[in-house]
């Protein structure tokens, strides 16, 4: 099962005095990379939201945002009553004016209003936490969903470089004798008798150099193999981009032996397919 790394999930929790938004982001990324973004009063939780993301996400570059509107009459900013008294009495000795107009300047004054931190109540990060499950199974049948159209791509890729593997193996017998030939006019221009059997030695020596038939079955077993990781329960792209690496080595030992241009076409459109694997195997988880 092919799962992606992109995703995104959002959760909206309604408690009576306040609404808590969630969500979360994921990108493309060879490690775990969590980015969060959470009001202060829940940062002593970050630890606990972090190691559920990591449980449920394990790779990807991941935005984590927490948004808190206050719906009710709760309210965090107080005004600190003694200080904002004496700052009047202060500007009333300098130069006695209208009260209001003190006020208005005393509330501006350093350290007038003061935020009281509240302590998480557990009971609401408990449902902060269901929360974030929420979003974070939404992000996951997100992935799920892009590793679908992922695998179908990859399936059609794979298929593509098996027919073009099944060409090069019916060329292949018409290649040796077009390589044969080309060795015996050259032979045959220099004007120069030679000797036959030695010569024929020589010949075979030189064309198992370019014999393929290794490359051939070793590059049938990846792409099998490959088709068939496709299909594990885990989404492993780390394990598909090794088996990517050995089929790209297949086929760039069959295009420095092919030594004829038919083969050495298809070769290019081998590589092209498989370029477009190690593209989107970016994105898998």
């Amino acid at each position: 099962m092919i799962k992606s790394m992109t995703g995104f999930g959002k959760c909206i929790l309604q408690l009576p005095s306040k609404k808590i938004t969630i969500e979360v982001k994921s990108l493309n990324s060879k490690n775990l990379d969590i980015n969060a973004r959470i009001p202060s009063q829940y940062r002593e939780k970050e630890l606990q939201m972090r190691n559920a993301i990591a449980n449920a996400l394990q790779r990807g570059k991941v935005d984590l945002s927490l948004y808190v509107e206050v719906t009710g009459e709760e309210n965090s900013t107080q005004i600190n009553q003694e200080i904002v008294k004496d700052y009047i009495r202060q500007l009333e000795a300098i130069h006695p004016t209208d009260k209001t107009e003190l006020l208005k300047m005393a509330v501006r004054m350093p350290d007038s209003l003061k935020t009281v931190r509240d302590e998480i109540d557990e009971e609401e990060f408990i449902a902060i936490t269901d929360t974030l499950t929420k979003a974070l199974e939404e992000i996951n049948d997100y992935r799920s969903d892009e590793g679908k159209a992922l695998e179908e791509d990859f399936l059609l890729r794979i298929n593509n470089i098996k027919q073009l593997l099944d060409n090069v193996i019916e060329i292949d017998p018409e290649r040796i004798a077009a390589v044969r030939e080309r060795l015996e006019k050259a032979v045959a221009d220099l004007k120069e008798e030679v000797d036959k059997n030695r010569f024929e030695q020589e010949l075979i020596y030189y064309l198992e150099k370019y014999d393929i038939t290794e490359e051939k079955v070793r590059l049938s077993n990846h792409l099998s193999y490959f088709i068939e990781s496709t299909k594990s329960e885990d989404s492993n792209g780390k394990k598909l981009g090794f088996i990517s690496q050995e089929i790209g080595r297949e086929i760039n030992t069959i295009g420095s032996k092919a030594n004829y241009a038919p083969m050495q076409q298809l070769v290019v459109q081998m590589k092209d397919e498989l370029e477009k694997i190690k593209e989107q195997l970016l994105n898998v988880l």
